[in-house]
């Protein structure tokens, strides 16, 4: 099928000089292109369908009240041991 496309006199150079480059044809080289940009788009979409991220369920519900960013921390640096040692028991 034909159609007509308008590109920048810019583009259209640099076009022409990489279909020269390597050897192919304009409308070869647009072809390939087109069906590259097509299946990043397929890529896209897929990444898009996705489910989305789990959802993080503490064991336990934390016992702050009024956290601060220190209390916070302290309960990460235990978790991140806490899987640190599971990992190690597993090997």
């Amino acid at each position: 099928m034909r159609t007509t496309v308008d590109l920048p006199e810019a583009v259209l150079r640099q076009l022409k000089a990489r279909a020269a480059l390597e050897g192919v044809a304009m409308k070869d080289l647009v072809l390939e292109f087109v069906h590259a940009g097509l299946a990043r788009q397929k890529t896209a979409a897929a990444v898009k369908a996705r489910s989305p991220l789990p959802q993080l369920v503490p064991n336990k519900p934390l016992a702050l009240r009024r956290p601060t960013h220190a209390a916070l921390m302290a309960v990460l640096d235990d978790a991140d041991a806490g899987r640190a040692g599971a990992r190690r028991r597993a090997r």
